[in-house]
């Protein structure tokens, strides 16, 4: 079907307006964590991997750490199991730590290569079977019980992940640390999304989620906040749950060197081309 003359106006002005920032992120890591409903409702994946695919083309060097929360709990369900959070963590026994391996380390990681590939965008599998390139140890609970396999990042091999960007790869990596045992570790996607950045010195890291942002205390979004600021709200009793781990990323990765970090709502279709193509993006941009 032909679109009208007002389509294709609105078309050209998008791709005229987003000029200047395709030339200013070429060349550039952008670091994405992908998670949510971005991740499960099937339109919200396609554009999400069809905007991926979109930033390479046009020279931008996207770097995909993934999620899983909701299939691993289906999962976990379907298998007899509970799923018990403490601060948006969730507690890892040996059980659900084989169920997280199966579906966020092999079947959500290869789905989502296989779906940026079908849009034209040359993904490739970072996951605890090939290139395991989260070195991690057991992460401590000091504020309460023991969370099992979760773990916290020592170091991100970076040597792997530089050679595949150069070479016209998308990486796309599960959360899942190993120590020098050979035991894996469940991490927060949040927390590798923050360390991958820092350590690939990115000029973005772009976290999705399904909240308009960084709301107060009356929920109204926060669309710019300081590093000073960001670290006083954290101590907020209203951010709790998921964002607790988020903005603590974001944070961190800020005060660490990347230029630039946004809490974003992922519900929103093409959320990620908004936040790099336009001033305004779609939530909360720690400056």
């Amino acid at each position: 079907m032909a679109i009208t003359r007002k389509q294709a106006e609105n078309i050209a002005l998008v791709l005229s307006e987003g000029l200047p920032y395709i030339q200013k992120f070429k060349g550039k890591i952008i670091v994405v964590k992908y998670g949510g409903a971005a991740m499960t409702d099937e339109s919200l994946k396609k554009s999400f991997a069809r905007d991926i695919a979109l930033m390479k083309l046009v020279g931008m060097n996207p770097v995909i750490i993934h999620g899983g929360g909701p299939q691993i709990g289906k999962e976990l369900s379907k298998a007899g199991l509970e799923s018990e959070f403490i601060g948006g963590l969730r507690v890892t026994t040996k059980s659900v730590m084989s169920v997280v391996k199966k579906i966020l380390g092999t079947q959500i990681n290869h789905e989502i290569v296989r779906l940026i590939k079908h849009f034209g965008g040359n993904a490739i599998s970072f996951n605890h079977n090939k290139y395991s390139i989260i070195r991690a140890t057991k992460r401590n609970n000091d504020a309460g019980p023991d969370l099992g396999y979760v773990g916290k990042v020592q170091k991100i091999l970076t040597g792997e992940i530089k050679k595949k960007i150069d070479n016209g790869f998308i990486p796309v990596i599960a959360p899942i640390g190993k120590s020098k045992n050979n035991d894996y570790w469940n991490i927060n996607a949040d927390v590798v999304a923050g360390e991958v950045a820092q350590s690939l010195k990115a000029e973005k890291l772009i976290l999705l989620t399904d909240v308009k942002g960084i709301g107060d205390s009356e929920n109204k979004l926060i669309s710019k906040i300081s590093l000073k600021k960001g670290q006083k709200v954290l101590k907020e009793k209203f951010i709790k749950g998921g964002m607790t781990p988020k903005l603590t990323a974001a944070l961190e990765a800020k005060k660490n060197g990347v230029k630039s970090c946004h809490i974003i709502d992922g519900r929103v279709p093409h959320a990620v081309l908004l936040e790099v193509l336009t001033e305004e993006g779609v939530g909360t941009m720690i400056s």
